[in-house]
């Protein structure tokens, strides 16, 4: 259950094909919607980026460049491909289906059996982006076809300190964070890695990750499903929603929550603090994993 990196993997004929000129040409002007920021740390919870749609062949060339003759908000915007379903909401991004043509040039790592597969997300970055620290639910691959990326990794034992809403961090900058804002991010300990193309990450559930596109680059992340198929919620087209019974849980929690405000505030501070001692004792590993 811990991150590893892994090289010299045989990953088809992508490696050495994906160039600017490839990519383009290959699946011609079909349109993909894709993330425009005007700064190189996108930040989900704020949405400081917008979407916008443009045909495939131009947004590759536009996403290679540095500074765009032809833009949307800046010269110098970043973009973003996170590949979707042809329904966003009801569909699963698999690359088979919307990239087809590409798809003929990856071998997918054979780690997991094929009724696990759950999506594979086609994804292409300007050099300089950076995306929300944020964890999924589900282990995955992160295979780096092009370019070069940074990954910055913290364990699931280090939510305490991430500041999390949902299942993202609200500190943008891994970097240089604003402690005084976010004054025990200090305590979470922080793994990097740096992927060139060829890499994949193998990012094991519930660890959080914060990736920076050092180039421009192609990726391909790959989910499955290594807990019962029955765990997951069936609406969950991105691999991010909790676990049926962890959702379970937390709404469970929150209506105990709502019924300790009953009580006087030295009451509810106790009754708290004694419902958290049961967690700990309940919940929490004792080991060292």
């Amino acid at each position: 259950r811990k991150p590893i990196v892994l090289k010299g993997m045989e990953l088809g004929t992508c490696t050495t094909k994906w160039t600017v000129d490839y990519l383009s040409q290959a699946e011609g002007s079909k349109e993909v919607k894709i993330h425009v920021s005007t700064v190189p740390q996108m930040d989900f919870l704020s949405k400081n980026f917008v979407y916008r749609t443009l045909p495939f062949d131009i947004f590759v060339r536009r996403a290679a460049e540095v500074k765009h003759k032809e833009y949307f908000l800046s010269e110098d915007e970043k973009y973003y491909l996170r590949s979707v379903g042809e329904d966003a909401r009801k569909d699963i991004a698999d690359i088979r289906k919307q990239f087809p043509i590409l798809a003929e040039d990856v071998q997918i790592p054979e780690y997991f059996e094929k009724e696990q597969f759950f999506s594979s997300v086609f994804r292409i970055s300007s050099a300089g982006l950076q995306l929300w620290t944020h964890y999924d639910v589900m282990d995955n691959f992160l295979i780096q076809v092009t370019g070069k990326k940074r990954v910055v990794l913290y364990s699931p034992r280090d939510a305490p300190y991430l500041y999390l809403s949902g299942t993202k961090s609200e500190v943008l900058d891994v970097d240089k964070p604003d402690l005084e804002k976010y004054p025990l991010f200090v305590k979470a300990k922080r793994y990097q890695c740096f992927l060139e193309a060829g890499d994949v990450l193998f990012i094991p559930a519930l660890w959080f990750h914060n990736v920076i596109s050092e180039e421009f680059g192609v990726a391909l992340n790959v989910f499955w499903k290594h807990l019962p198929a029955e765990s997951y919620d069936k609406s969950d087209t991105y691999g991010n929603k909790d676990p049926v019974a962890a959702s379970r849980a937390i709404q469970i929690l929150d209506r105990a929550l709502k019924t300790l405000e009953e009580l006087p505030e030295e009451y509810r501070d106790f009754y708290a603090r004694r419902m958290v001692l049961r967690i700990q004792e309940k919940a929490y590993r004792n080991d060292d994993g």
